[in-house]
């Protein structure tokens, strides 16, 4: 697990926007996993003023993105497809067929998580995962005690997670409390994977991750297992961790090899 902390949330975006067009412009078909919620709204602004620029291109990117509520149409202000539409997809040069995101409103919601895992494999498998940090140490909707080998499926959103995301929804108004979610097992089937955080609210939940042991109760902390993660936090978010001035270090370290030509 590669630990890089940057001193604001800006700078975590830039480096996330960063990394992903790197991705893209090594391999322009790349298959991309993506997330939702408010940690990564910066970092797909980045991406939007990367294509503008010219910079990047998402004609031949494909997409999946990690979760939807069940229960609550693609059209819903807080469905996580409106929220990619309206985010990323509306601004970018990316075909909207190429653009995947778990159906809510499946007559057989099963099937569906069947036929999404089955569209990732299609697709030759996700190249890159974009992560976010549930303040329980949830990653997608997989909430602690969540198996480690989980495929997509449907998940009961913990209490934590409703109170958290109950800011998103009017008063009074249907709030899911079902989800259909990539496993634990499908997000590490991805050749890499980049985990963002930001601010103090996550820095418990992070120090679990990084330095905790391995367990089911913070689904997080599997990245330590995979070959390829790389955790960008601000300094808020990373203010709990005993080995910060370390990862500081070999992250210096690395970017001196990459100045001195290392490949992507």
């Amino acid at each position: 697990m590669q630990v890089v902390i940057l001193p604001q949330p800006f700078d975590v975006a830039q480096y996330a926007a960063d990394f992903i067009s790197k991705q893209i412009r090594h391999k322009p078909s790349s298959v991309l996993g993506l997330a939702t919620g408010s940690t990564p709204i910066a970092t797909y602004q980045a991406l939007i003023e990367l294509v503008r620029q010219g910079a990047v291109s998402f004609q031949h990117v494909h997409t999946f993105n990690l979760d939807e509520y069940l229960g609550i149409p693609a059209t819903h202000p807080q469905s996580y497809r409106h929220f990619m539409n309206e985010e990323l997809f509306n601004h970018i040069d990316i075909d909207v067929a190429r653009t995947q995101v778990p159906d809510g409103m499946s007559n057989d919601p099963i099937q569906a998580c069947t036929r999404y895992e089955q569209a990732i494999q299609d697709a030759g498998g996700i190249d890159l995962q974009l992560l976010g940090l549930g303040r329980n140490g949830h990653i997608g909707f997989n909430e602690p005690s969540s198996s480690l080998a989980s495929r997509t499926r449907i998940k009961t959103l913990t209490p934590a997670t409703v109170a958290d995301n109950a800011r998103f929804f009017a008063p009074g108004e249907f709030q899911p409390h079902l989800s259909i979610t990539m496993g634990i097992g499908t997000i590490m089937e991805a050749r890499k994977i980049l985990l963002l955080a930001t601010g103090d609210t996550k820095a418990s939940a992070v120090k679990t991750m990084v330095e905790g042991a391995l367990s089911a109760a913070c689904p997080a902390t599997i990245l330590q297992m995979h070959p390829q993660a790389t955790v960008v936090l601000d300094s808020a978010a990373a203010s709990l961790l005993e080995m910060r001035e370390f990862y500081q270090y070999i992250e210096h370290e690395n970017q001196k090899l990459q100045a001195n030509g290392r490949p992507y």
